[in-house]
This record gives C-alpha cells, sequence and structure tokens, in this order.
C-alpha cells in the first residue's frame, strides 16, 4: 500500500524542484533510486519519440524545423538553377539528401537507449536539476561523435544515388577554398550527417520540455507501472 502512495505530485517535484527538495516527499520504501528509474524511463520514453517523428518519411523534408535546405551561397545559387530550368534536379537533391537523414535516424536509437539504461543516480540528479536543456546537452555529448560515424555510411549510400550530389561536393569544395561556405559544409554527405545529428537534438529538446512540464502525462503507463502511481 505504501508503493501506490509514490503520486505525480511526487514525481513532478523530484523532476521540477530536483531530489534535494523532493526528498522529503518519498514515502517509506522509496529512494533517489527509486525516482532515478522513473527519469530513465521518461528520458527513454522521450528519445524513442524523438527517433520516430524524424525517422520516417517526410520526417525531415516535411518539418520546417529541421528540413534540410543546401548551405548557404549554394542555396542561394539553387534559385538560378531553378530559374534557368534545373529545379526538378535541384529539388531532387533536397529530397535525397532530407530521405538520408530520415534514413540514418532510426540508427540512434540503440545507442540513445543505452545511453539512458546508463544513467546513474548522480547523472540522473544533474539532469533533472541543470536546467532547461541540460538532458538534450548530455545525449549531445555522449552521442554525437559515435552516432556521426553510424549516420555518415547511410548517407553516403543515399546521397550517392544522386548525380547532382557528386556536382555539390565539388561546387563546394571551390566555395570553401574561397570562403564562401563552411569546409564542413564542403561534402553534403557530412552536410547532411551534421544535419541530421542537429535535427535530432532539436527534437530530444522539445521532448525534454514536455517531460519537465508534464512528467507523468508524458511517461504514461511506463512511470505508473515504475511507480505504482497514480
Amino acid at each position: 500500500m505504501q508503493r501506490r502512495k509514490f503520486t505525480s505530485a511526487t514525481l513532478c517535484a523530484w523532476l521540477v524542484a530536483g531530489p534535494e527538495l523532493a526528498r522529503a516527499a518519498l514515502p517509506f520504501g522509496f529512494s533517489e533510486s527509486d525516482a532515478a528509474t522513473g527519469v530513465r524511463a521518461a528520458l527513454e520514453r522521450g528519445a524513442v519519440a524523438a527517433i520516430g517523428q524524424l525517422g520516417r518519411v517526410d520526417g525531415f523534408l516535411g518539418n520546417p524545423k529541421v528540413r534540410i535546405p543546401l548551405p548557404g551561397v549554394l542555396n542561394d545559387a539553387a534559385s538560378l538553377l531553378r530559374a534557368t530550368g534545373q529545379a526538378k534536379r535541384v529539388d531532387a537533391l533536397v529530397v535525397a539528401m532530407n530521405r538520408a537523414a530520415e534514413a540514418a535516424v532510426p540508427e540512434a536509437r540503440n545507442l540513445l537507449v543505452s545511453t539512458v539504461k546508463n544513467l546513474s543516480v548522480e547523472d540522473a540528479r544533474q539532469l533533472v536539476t541543470g536546467g532547461d536543456g541540460s538532458v538534450t546537452r548530455f545525449f549531445a555529448d555522449k552521442t554525437r561523435l559515435p552516432l556521426g560515424e553510424r549516420f555518415l555510411p547511410i548517407v553516403t549510400r543515399a546521397t550517392q544515388r544522386v548525380a547532382l550530389a557528386e556536382r555539390y561536393n565539388a561546387v563546394a569544395g571551390r566555395a570553401a577554398a574561397f570562403g564562401l561556405m563552411r569546409a564542413e559544409d564542403a561534402s553534403v554527405e557530412r552536410y547532411v550527417t551534421e544535419k541530421a545529428l542537429d535535427g535530432l537534438y532539436l527534437m530530444i529538446g522539445e521532448e525534454e520540455q514536455r517531460i519537465r512540464q508534464d512528467p507523468v502525462g508524458t511517461g504514461s503507463a511506463i512511470l505508473r507501472r515504475v511507480f505504482g502511481g497514480r
């Protein structure tokens, strides 16, 4: 019966105010470790939700928040290409770039879930008391480099199917040499990989906000099962 007393109010206090202020609200038989288990469940749900939004058809292309355009000067040049009858080829490249990102993002699931499951109680405390964006920064610090290595081959295979991708690299390389665009954007494969990661962490950030604003509502059945709250 004591287990039923761990209510949504208790979890909200732990997530929003942090464990130091919420410790007094923990009923007999519960510990910070129990609360951290619920945080892991909520964070895993948020990460998986972000992947689900992006790792599908039009997850990037149909979402203006994360849609990947041609970078800088090449995006400007695309307007001229469209005006000279090259619209279909330019649009095909943009679609391929976004489809590549959509194909790559599901590869993030196992690593993100593993990162969540390996959270210590201290990690969880720092995340919930670290303010807005702390969860997203944690994910990015832990996973950006290895995810980039996983995304790149998938993005490369997808973009190589479009003839204009090779021309992109040639033109972008010259533009970067003249300082007209960033050197890291001169490879379409690396540019799309970085943008895919940016989009992923952006959506994780939005999920983090939902978790902080309504942790029990976001966790739903998972949190109820872990804590036995109402």
